[in-house]
Order: structure tokens, then C-alpha cells, then sequence
């Protein structure tokens, strides 16, 4: 056995391994991330949090999210998912608890697409992941005050 191992090794092949698989990459289209429409529920910042996704529609998909801390509402957020040049983009804004944004007018933060696989769509600072039917993690990356980036998840449930 020894001996086939180390002619494995000098005619340059290896032995299969399902934990070198890579899970097999999908196409950048909606359709492909349909699992994240829903209503979702979870906790994060200390507070409760609401995502509520709507499938695919017009080469879009849209969300709307909100922080409740102590029964007030933090922030909300208006998100997009859309079709872009064979990739995906998703773009978002901030807003405080009256509607004031945090970005300028014109504004937008842009998260583009990585990778996708069945379970998980990758985009550049946001990641989210199918646990199960009814149930999602979403990681964020965001800047603290001494500028590290910390990757924040967001384990949410369907409603």
C-alpha cells in the first residue's frame, strides 16, 4: 500500500477526499438564492432583529430590516439583490428610527457577488447561509472604532 501511495504521489495524483470537494458553484442568477425570500426573526446588537425578503420579481429581490432594542426601533434598512452585467450586486441603506438616512442621497453601500453554492451566497462583506428550510445565519463584516473588521452573524428563523 505504501508503495502505490508514493507512485500515487511522483506520477502527481491524490487520493480523493470528500473533504477536499469543493461544493459546486451556481450561476449568478436569482433564482439560484430564491431560499432567502421569507420573513425572518433573530437577535444581534442586543436586540431583535426583522428581515422580511421577497422572491424574485423584475430582475430584483428586495428586503426590508430593522433593529428593536428595549422596544424601540434602532435602524432599518432597505436592501436589493439585483441582476448585474451576469453577476449579482446587492446594495443597501441605512436609516435611524425617523427615517433620516445615514449615507448621502446618492449613496449606496455595495456588497458584489463572490460565489454561490446551494446553500450560500457569498458577496464581498455579507455572506448568507441556508442552515436548514427554516433557518439562516447571515455574517457581516463590519468596521469597530479602531478600524479591525469583525464578522458579525445574524442566526435568523423563518416565520
Amino acid at each position: 500500500m505504501k508503495q502505490l501511495f508514493l507512485l500515487m504521489l511522483f506520477l502527481g495524483s491524490s487520493i480523493p477526499s470528500q473533504a477536499q470537494e469543493k461544493p459546486s458553484q451556481l450561476e449568478p442568477k436569482l433564482e439560484n438564492i430564491a431560499w432567502i425570500a421569507g420573513t425572518w426573526r433573530g437577535e444581534a446588537f442586543g436586540g431583535i432583529t426583522e428581515e422580511i425578503w421577497s422572491q424574485p420579481s423584475g430582475g430584483s429581490m428586495m428586503a426590508s430590516f430593522k433593529l428593536i432594542n428595549e422596544g424601540e426601533v434602532t435602524f432599518y434598512e432597505i436592501e436589493i439583490i439585483k441582476e448585474v452585467d451576469n453577476s449579482l450586486l446587492l446594495q443597501l441603506k441605512h436609516f435611524d428610527k425617523n427615517l433620516k438616512g445615514w449615507e448621502t442621497k446618492n449613496e449606496t453601500i455595495d456588497f458584489p457577488l463572490k460565489e454561490i453554492t446551494a446553500h450560500k451566497v457569498v458577496f464581498e462583506g455579507m455572506t448568507f447561509e441556508k442552515v436548514s428550510d427554516t433557518k439562516m445565519t447571515v455574517f457581516v463584516d463590519i468596521k469597530n472604532e479602531e478600524g479591525d473588521v469583525e464578522i458579525v452573524a445574524f442566526d435568523y428563523t423563518r416565520e
